[in-house]
């Protein structure tokens, strides 16, 4: 068995175990998730990422096996990863390999993570559209992340083979996240408003499901006269899962402007993914307060397509992981203070 599928395995048992503890302990009675909970929650997610990235910057040559020069030099060409390794002192570049596949782990999961963000937005869009009560966010954002852990599983390693077989497709991605990041600076306010009877989700689960009119508390699935019927809860659900689909195709792609290691991909996109519970629950109440973080990711996923296309001409250049890092973090942090700065004007209705 490959140290990739033991790597693999190991951490899918750990994700599992979380899952199992998240949906066995602390989903026994639906309940509101409070802002201490999630903001312990959002802790402990963040403090797990940041405990992977020392696996990876201390023992990360068990990723693939790696036990010489030759074997080193291998995966370094094979991964596209941009360091220099020293000939003929193996634990010197296996030192400097380790560190720069940590920080590519980090930088991709702040990538995530920031994009996470604009998820969220939709999300709460979404739950107002329907009418969801707040007790039950919590099992449709569960129930929801375990279906985009399995499509994202999908994606990346998908998209890793069509990147080692036909180099151009980075340009593809690079352009289409130039173009993705150009139109989310121009849309306008309420383009992202939900319509609940005419949303595609909701006309293509009606031509398969019988709908059942109304909620029944924390069910997706109830029998009315022998006849099994979803509840709008399961096509909140629905929505919510098509709703990653489609940001998975802007978040993927701009991880693989960091990293060609689908593993390592994988690993930053996951432990985002499985942040975005706890976080959803902490920004919720505030995350109108954040107005200009739409256009922080504008610029954000922009940057990242701009940096695809150009990655030779960069790369001559000397712009490194770190300088994406900190364009990154830089990006973010102007954002969210621009937002607290200059607050939105609120239009003050006379009765």
């Amino acid at each position: 068995m490959s140290n990739e599928l033991l790597f693999s395995i190991g951490f899918l048992l750990f994700i599992t175990l979380i899952l199992a503890l998240d949906l066995g302990l602390f989903s026994k009675k639906e309940h509101v998730v409070s802002l201490k909970q999630a903001g312990i929650m959002s802790l402990i997610m963040v403090a797990f990422a940041i405990g992977f990235y020392f696996i990876l910057i201390t023992e990360g040559q068990e990723l693939h096996g790696i036990k010489d020069f030759a074997h080193l030099k291998e995966i370094v060409v094979k991964h596209q990863h941009h360091i220099t390794l020293i000939p003929g002192n193996f634990e010197q570049s296996l030192s400097i390999y380790k560190q720069n596949l940590g920080l590519e782990f980090l930088t991709g999961y702040v990538i995530e993570y920031a994009l996470s963000v604009d998820n969220i937005f939709v999300i709460v869009l979404i739950f107002s559209a329907f009418a969801v009560e707040e007790k039950y966010y919590h099992r449709v954002l569960f129930w929801g992340i375990l279906g985009a852990i399995l499509m994202r599983f999908v994606f990346i390693f998908v998209g890793a083979a069509l990147i080692t077989k036909f180099a151009w497709i980075l340009y593809v991605f690079g352009a289409f996240l130039v173009f993705t990041g150009i139109r989310m600076f121009f849309s306008k306010e309420g383009d992202d408003k939900i319509d609940p009877e005419n949303h595609p989700v909701v006309k293509w689960a009606s031509k398969i499901f019988a709908i059942h009119p109304k909620y029944e508390g924390k069910k997706f699935f109830v029998k009315i006269n022998a006849k099994r019927m979803v509840t709008p809860l399961f096509l909140v659900l629905l929505i919510v899962e098509f709703t990653d689909l489609l940001f998975a195709v802007d978040s993927i792609p701009a991880i693989f402007a960091v990293t060609k290691d689908p593993y390592i991909v994988f690993f930053s996109n996951i432990f985002a993914i499985m942040g975005l519970r706890s976080m959803f629950f902490l920004l919720v109440n505030i995350i109108h307060k954040f107005h200009y973080l739409k256009t922080g990711l504008a610029f954000l996923l922009t940057f990242i397509g701009v940096k695809m296309v150009a990655h030779s001409y960069l790369e001559k250049w000397g712009f490194t992981t770190e300088h994406s890092l900190i364009v990154i973090l830089s990006i973010l942090v102007i954002s969210v203070v621009a937002s607290l700065v200059f607050p939105k004007k609120t239009i003050h209705v006379e009765s």
